[in-house]
């Protein structure tokens, strides 16, 4: 990609970029949330035209018009918003546009053979029959990736492969792109995460704002040297708190079941605990083991088959969204684009998307825009929300880490009794996700309670001051992050291991 330059109305996303991908490389592309990552990756994809600039395959100038042409060239994409049908099945969103047929007739069960060939090749399992709406977002992403690998592409584009995946998956998908490399594929992997580049990129393009900072060989840097050429500043890798102080119990739920949506079982099955203000619990576990359904069941999103929720000495079992938003609680929700965001509202509207029926922001029914104009350049200034035309900017159009930085910013500024935060950091940048860490912290420091829910190791261990883990559904074992190690959080996760528990916060273990 030589001398790409992309604008939209505001902004230039990339200026004057070159990057150059070597044959059965592994090629990183770091920079901030908004620094041209993803744009770059779409002009290469054929779902932009860049303004100026030209792109090369084995040296001969190509014209990449749209996806279909990226695809006749051997370039496939994993995007980091999957681009799923979410009433079809996984079968049909991984063969949709390349459908094999005869005369006009869908010849399935070939697909479905390679599909489920190229699924246990590569460790990436899936049943090909269930809705995508029906499974969990780390499910959603492994067929993203079987998409591509159906089309046979040579060079392969990932946009935050890891950000939804569990440590077990990272590493499944860390190994697949060094056999993706070692087969001849040339790879290039748009990441946050710089341990994931240090362990499996060859070289590293950084972007800042837009401009290209420099390609480096990986054998040749460190990861602070990396995140100095993205942010301009030296970054904390560690999260720094004090001792943990409780007060009274904010969040108890007793002996809480989820009815499943995909299976007979349920999701979540007899669960008990309590959050008190002044901690950071954190309920760890590998994705799809009942923490969505749980979540959803907290926070209002779906129905609770038995069992009893309590905030500040409410009973919520039945309550409405808003009924618990008023209580003080705040959701920052797993997915950003089904359940955080109006994606085509402005950015503004959805900022007080939970206040705008206040008296700060209405009047007689009307909403007072100068109010809400101002609220949100407050929080674009506080959270460094990167965005175009500012309040403006219609939030479909933001870059995933500047969506995510918004929610982040409406739940925190509520001032909440209980931060109920799922993958908080997801799609951040360094600088962003150590201000993430900082607000959580800050929030746990004014005495008020947060619920964490991470597939992150790193984040379970240094933010938390009590580890739950749930697996299948059940809470397994409780753990103190000062003297547990990362092995023995793994042995609880995959089931291994557990704690015989009657009751965690009810008479002990």
């Amino acid at each position: 990609m030589l001398n790409i330059t992309k604008k939209f109305p505001g902004i230039i996303a990339n200026d004057n970029i070159t990057l150059k991908l070597k044959k059965g490389e592994i090629h990183a592309l770091l920079g901030e949330n908004g620094a041209g990552k993803s744009t770059l990756m779409s002009v290469l994809f054929g779902l932009y035209q860049a303004e100026e600039g030209e792109i090369r395959k084995n040296g001969q100038v190509v014209k990449i018009n749209n996806p279909n042409d990226a695809n006749e060239l051997g370039i496939g994409m994993v995007h980091q918003h999957f681009k799923l049908v979410e009433i079809f099945t996984v079968l049909e969103n991984i063969i949709l546009g390349v459908e094999p047929n005869t005369a006009g007739f869908l010849k399935k069960k070939e697909a479905r053979e390679k599909v489920i060939n190229l699924s246990e090749k590569y460790g990436l399992r899936v049943d090909p029959d269930e809705l995508i709406e029906d499974i969990t977002v780390g499910m959603q992403q492994r067929v993203e990736i079987l998409k591509m690998l159906y089309r046979d592409n040579e060079i392969l584009i990932f946009d935050e492969p890891t950000a939804v995946l569990t440590p077990q998956e990272i590493k499944e998908i860390l190994q697949i792109m060094r056999d993706f490399a070692e087969e001849g594929k040339s790879i290039l992997f748009i990441t946050h995460k710089l341990n994931e580049i240090m362990e499996v990129a060859d070289r590293c393009t950084v972007l800042r704002k837009g401009k290209c900072m420099g390609t480096v060989n990986i054998n040749e840097t460190s990861k602070e040297e990396l995140s100095r050429m993205m942010v301009g500043r030296n970054i904390t890798f560690s999260v720094h708190k004090d001792e943990v102080k409780t007060g009274d119990v904010t969040l108890s739920v007793k002996n809480l079941t989820v009815a499943s949506k995909t299976h007979k079982n349920n999701a979540v099955k007899n669960v008990s605990f309590d959050v008190r203000g002044g901690e950071i619990l954190c309920i760890a576990g590998i994705d799809g083991n009942g923490q969505t359904e749980f979540v959803n069941a907290l926070t209002g999103l779906d129905k609770v088959s038995s069992g009893a929720i309590k905030l500040c000495g409410e009973d919520i079992t039945k309550s409405s969204i808003r009924r618990r938003s008023i209580l003080g609680m705040s959701h920052i929700p797993e997915d950003r684009h089904k359940y955080g965001l109006v994606l085509d509202y402005k950015l503004g509207q959805n900022l007080v998307l939970q206040r705008y029926w206040q008296k700060d922001f209405q009047k007689s029914g009307f909403i007072k825009f100068d109010a809400v104009r101002e609220y949100a350049e407050k929080l674009i200034d506080e959270f460094d929300i990167r965005s175009s035309q500012g309040p403006d900017t219609i939030a479909r159009s933001m870059s995933g880490g500047n969506q995510q930085k918004a929610i982040v910013a409406r739940e925190i500024d509520k001032e909440p009794e209980l931060l109920v935060a799922v993958q908080p950091t997801r799609g951040l940048d360094v600088g962003a996700i150590e201000y993430v860490h900082k607000q959580l912290v800050a929030r746990r420091d004014a005495g008020k309670a947060v619920l964490l829910v991470s597939l992150e190791l790193d984040e379970v261990m240094d933010v938390s001051d009590r580890i739950l883990v749930m697996y299948e559904g059940e809470i397994v074992g409780e753990l103190d992050p000062k003297i547990a190690t990362v092995e023995e959080l793994g042995l609880y996760m995959s089931g291994a291991k557990r704690d015989v528990v009657k009751e965690i916060n009810d008479g002990g273990k």
